[in-house]
């Protein structure tokens, strides 16, 4: 799963009336609809059938095709050819598989689960959270921005908060542990796997609940996919997930389903683990209107916290409230999490007023990863008392791709040359250590520190004014105007737009650097700041010439598919298509083939080796242009804020990008009380500055691939 890499820092609207949501939005009438879910299924039941015909028919032609081609073709165009007819018989074998199966959303009968299947439950792995962890207090966070929408799908939902309400909330059908990587009971508490790898069989947990009490069941399940495929909304990622992604979902009672996934995958109980129920309840009103409907409603979840109505103080904040007789409460891997009873995010837009309000002890944590506050910020007496304790934690998250996006449809991007140019006219390395103080380092690859899975000989253009202007040159970019730019014999100046979140000030002199030493190498690079939901926006529209991002996808696997494969490109006009992740307007035959292998792969050699080709790719093409990176994560936590120290938990697990997205962390209200008595009468504890690196291992070292060699 995908979400957005959040950077953590805004400050409080001044002047802002505080309002609840539901005094600042026209109220929507209720609309007397009824969920459409039984007509939907035949209806779209078909719609599967007939489009797995049409495919099953072109590959056929381009079978034979093929075939044709092969017989007259020469040396050097027969091993494409070859590789090609091995894809498309694949497909023949995967549309056969599909159509075989019958319905993709079945009704079935308990009597048609097949035999013989070993279930498994996952309890074996160890624990996750301390036994010392209290329940109860408050924890009180900071967003940089309000989100546009609470809704969980559907339009601008991927925005910057669906982590704090979703993703890190809402427990899947099995999760991964954040040590081992093996998984865990979520709604199932049991799974097994077809004999042939591509069927998997959940049995939901009889006490799972919604929020609100309503118990789980697998229908939820097909009713998810409804509601996010159905032509009431525009959603182009679900919509072709579910077509091309799974084979089929199935109940054959309340509490047990199936997914079929349309090839033996790696990892395949995990991916069709993946899936979600919504509640069908909440849902009755659901229509061509869902996205204003439901722009302010919060479903019932399956997590241990819910947001309730009044605690939507739209602009200003968001409260999350523990859920009363959670389910899951008493459950291995989940009794010791999910410590205080509210979570609340408050809206700060300036980091400098953040940091103050946690200074003030307003604010329980706040990262410190910026040296400026790690090494300036941070001489103050409630650091020096031990009132404030300041912790480096260093994670085991492959490296989420920071860097620049360029929109290869857009002049002069389009144009390789250019690209590579621009990267040897990027100074990340003076970046990196004039505002990080050299504490971070440069990213050298797309998707890199996936294990296996990235290629460690990938490196980074370094800063270069000679190899910048050879490439430009080589573009045609030949006249250096008295500004120092380059241009064209026709004029036509080396300029394009950078666009960026205004998240962070630090941001500004960052790009600032970056402009001053491109000027060097003759590129004209122009910034355009905009406030992050905006930003966000342009992005989903594709309306940037590059745009500077950070995505992260959950391990084990990278993900290459949603940022390059040509579907998410184009739409069928030929224009950009919008609320993709092709950041990068990119397709191509031969990455569209390698990152349907990623996605399909049935073995760790297959899925690396198209992994590093597509790191190779991406490199010698020069549409990502890497930034920096960094592999701990410095927090700052008042001392009421308690993290787990014992055998299974150091701090936190280790793959995790947030310490706080698994909820390991506590309140203590005793603790508290004795800080703030010290706080008013001066008493120190001690300075408290730990280093957590239990988890600081070097990635296994990666057996050497034949892989493309790397152009300058």
């Amino acid at each position: 799963m995908m979400r957005r890499l959040r950077e953590i820092f805004g400050v409080i609207l001044s002047g802002m009336v505080m309002l609840s949501v539901g005094g600042c939005r026209r109220e929507v009438p209720a609309s007397g609809r009824e969920l459409e879910f039984e007509a939907f299924v035949p209806a779209y039941n078909r719609y599967i059938h007939d489009w797995l015909l049409k495919q099953q028919s072109a590959s056929k032609e381009e079978a034979t095709a093929l075939q044709a081609k092969l017989a007259t073709a020469d040396g050097d165009a027969k091993p494409a050819l070859e590789a090609r007819a091995g894809a498309v018989r694949r497909d023949l074998a995967k549309w056969e598989f599909r159509l075989g199966l019958g319905d993709f959303l079945k009704i079935g009968q308990p009597g048609e689960l097949p035999a013989g299947l070993v279930w498994k439950d996952g309890m074996e792995q160890p624990e996750i959270g301390d036994a010392r962890a209290k329940k109860g207090g408050t924890l009180r966070r900071f967003i940089h921005t309000f989100p546009s929408t609470m809704s969980s799908f559907g339009d601008n939902s991927n925005n910057d908060f669906r982590a704090e309400l979703y993703d890190y909330i809402d427990i899947p059908l099995v999760n991964i542990h954040p040590l081992t990587m093996e998984l865990i009971p979520g709604l199932a508490n049991e799974w097994a796997l077809s004999a042939d790898g591509r069927t998997t069989y959940f049995h939901i947990n009889p006490k799972a609940t919604y929020s609100d009490g309503v118990a789980i069941t697998a229908r939820d399940f097909l009713v998810a996919i409804y509601l996010r495929v159905s032509d009431n909304i525009f959603n182009p990622y679900h919509k072709q997930y579910y077509r091309e992604e799974i084979a089929q979902v199935a109940m054959y009672d309340e509490h047990t389903l199936a997914v079929s996934l349309p090839e033996i995958k790696i990892n395949a109980p995990m991916i069709a683990g993946s899936l979600e129920p919504s509640p069908p309840h909440f849902y009755t009103d659901y229509g061509p209107d869902y996205n204003e409907r439901y722009q302010w409603r919060v479903p019932p979840g399956t997590g241990a916290y819910e947001v309730l109505a009044k605690d939507i103080v739209k602009g200003v904040s968001i409260t999350e409230t523990r859920v009363k007789n959670w389910w899951a409460k008493d459950l291995k891997y989940y009794r010791y999490r999910f410590n205080p009873d509210k979570l609340v995010h408050t809206v700060v837009r300036d980091e400098s007023k953040a940091f103050e309000l946690f200074r003030a002890g307003e604010l329980d944590t706040f990262y410190m990863n910026h040296p400026e506050v790690w090494y300036e910020k941070c001489e103050m007496e409630p650091i020096y008392k031990g009132w404030i304790e300041r912790s480096t934690f260093y994670n085991r998250y492959p490296n989420p791709p920071r860097g620049l996006y360029m929109n290869v449809r857009k002049p002069p991007l389009d144009d390789r040359n250019v690209r590579i140019g621009i990267h040897f006219a990027l100074n990340w390395q003076k970046a990196i250590n004039v505002l990080f103080r050299g504490d971070y380092q440069r990213l050298n690859a797309f998707n890199a520190g996936y294990a296996i899975y990235s290629d460690p000989s990938i490196k980074a253009r370094p800063y270069s004014i000679d190899a910048a202007r050879a490439a430009f040159r080589e573009a045609g970019y030949t006249h250096e105007g008295p500004d120092g730019i380059l241009s064209k014999p026709d004029g036509t100046r080396l300029a394009t737009t950078l666009a960026y979140p205004t998240a962070l000030q630090l941001y500004d002199r960052m790009f600032a650097i970056l402009r001053e030493d491109a000027k060097a190498c003759g590129l004209d690079l122009r910034l355009d700041g905009a406030e992050i939901t905006v930003d966000y926006k342009r992005n989903m529209l594709k309306q940037y010439d590059m745009a500077f991002g950070s995505w992260a996808i959950t391990p084990p696997v990278p993900d290459f598919y949603q940022f390059l494969h040509s579907t998410n490109a184009l739409d069928a006009k030929g224009n950009p298509k919008p609320q993709t992740n092709n950041l990068f307007v990119w397709g191509r035959p031969d990455t569209d083939g390698l990152c349907e292998v990623v996605r399909n792969g049935r073995n760790q050699e297959e899925v690396r080796d198209a992994s590093w080709k597509l790191q190779h790719i991406i490199h010698d093409e020069g549409f990502f242009a890497p930034g920096y990176t960094v592999d701990f994560i410095r927090l700052g936590s008042w001392r009421w804020v308690r993290w787990p120290d014992c055998e299974t938990t150091r701090f936190s697990p280790p793959v995790v990008l947030d310490p706080h997205e698994v909820f390991v962390l506590w309140i203590d209200e005793d603790i508290k009380q004795e800080t703030l008595a010290a706080r008013n009468n001066g008493k120190s504890f001690g300075e408290c500055n730990r280093v957590v690196d239990t988890y600081r291992v070097q990635a296994p070292a990666t057996p050497a691939q034949p892989a493309p060699p790397s152009k300058p």
